[in-house]
């Protein structure tokens, strides 16, 4: 796979501002996006961010300052962990893709191993014997033939593809901090991953991870991942979520069929019956991942400039665009380039609107280009 675009450094300046920025309240991989875009970098878009706020109607903001943000990079560095920001060189390719990417990942272990061509297994926790059995297989003929496995570190599915695929490559994603392993019975695994492979997470260090996690950490999975592969799930499971997300982003989904006397394996007979790719050995994945890793990979959408570049400045904003726009909205989600044409203003000053509104958690985005009022 070649990339058409030469990869970025950060400084370390730049790198904690960008932490701040990501930290900062209210600001999401969308919102990032959209900040470095309008004003040039994050450094520049943090000195406006209780400006836009305040703006949007909210009196203050949670930003963190530049010591908490190194004194994070430090504790981070103390276990291993670096951050690397999307358009950076070990930054995963698939991932920075998908337009809701984390901008900063946090990884302990082989970084190197995010760059590799990988697939994702994923399945049920309460796995069969069986099951486990073909997840492990699976995960290891493909590390034979150059795939690195990825999951989230669950029991059943997850821990059977990791294991198996230690001396080919693996990558476990975190729902939590690096400090929070989830399961905790788990530890010594995720030790054994960052020998061979590597752990990624967005989250903060001390972050105990919660339910609604989960689908984050997935999207990452999937977004690592040329395709996802459901070995066993049941009906509602969080490995479909895994396959949707994968969908919206453009990967292959396969599934393992399975007997419909089997609860676990209702989710993955119904994608299946919904169109995915029926899978009883490696050799069906490799077959249809082949072609795609002759494709050119697509530039970062997040470019942080040198410091030294001259300063942006958006297009203003008045009171009665601000109007306009929330007039617009509701809460059913409209494209952006609806809103700009319905309001006739610039495209900037519709952003700037937008941001300030979302700033001061009135507005929520979504993938495609759409928001919605909250």
């Amino acid at each position: 796979m070649s990339d058409p675009t030469p990869h970025v450094r950060l400084t370390d300046a730049q790198r904690v501002d960008w932490l701040r920025l990501i930290r900062a309240e209210n600001v999401g991989p969308r919102t990032f996006r959209t900040l470095i875009n309008e004003f040039g970098g994050a450094g520049r878009a943090l000195t406006r961010l209780a400006e836009l706020a305040r703006r949007g109607g909210r009196s203050s903001l949670s930003i963190p300052s530049r010591d908490e943000a190194e004194a994070e990079i430090a504790a981070a560095a103390r276990l291993g962990v670096r951050f690397i920001a999307i358009g950076e060189e070990e930054y995963p390719p698939r991932l920075r893709e998908t337009d809701d990417a984390p901008p900063l990942i946090a990884v302990r272990g082989r970084a190197s191993v995010l760059i590799q061509p990988a697939v994702a297994i994923v399945g049920a926790r309460n796995a069969s014997a069986a099951g486990s059995r073909f997840a492990g297989a699976l995960a290891r003929e493909l590390g034979q033939a150059g795939f690195v496995t990825v999951s989230g570190l669950a029991r059943g599915i997850d821990s059977a593809g990791h294991r198996t695929s230690l001396g080919t490559g693996t990558i476990a994603v975190l729902a939590g901090g690096h400090d929070k392993v989830y399961p905790a019975e788990h530890t010594e695994l995720l030790d054994q991953i960052v020998e061979h492979g590597a752990a990624v997470s967005e989250m903060p260090l001390g972050h105990e991870p919660r339910a609604r996690d989960f689908p984050r950490r997935n999207r990452i999975i999937a977004g690592i991942a040329l395709g996802v592969v459901v070995v066993e799930a049941a009906e509602r499971s969080g490995s479909l979520i895994t396959a949707r997300l994968a969908l919206e982003a453009g990967r292959e989904v396969f599934a393992v069929p399975g007997s419909p006397m089997d609860p676990r394996a209702g989710g993955t007979n119904r994608l299946l019956k919904q169109g995915a790719t029926l899978v009883t050995s490696a050799a069906d994945v490799i077959e249809a991942l082949t072609p795609i890793l002759g494709r050119p990979e697509p530039p970062s959408p997040v470019r942080e400039p040198p410091p030294s570049e001259k300063s942006i400045e958006p297009p203003a904003a008045d009171d009665a665009l601000r109007a306009r726009i929330v007039e617009l909205l509701s809460p059913t989600p409209v494209a952006i380039d609806d809103l700009v044409r319905e309001a006739r203003a610039p495209v900037g000053a519709v952003q700037i609107v937008l941001l300030e509104l979302e700033l001061a958690g009135r507005l929520e985005r979504h993938g495609g280009g759409l928001v919605s009022l909250l």
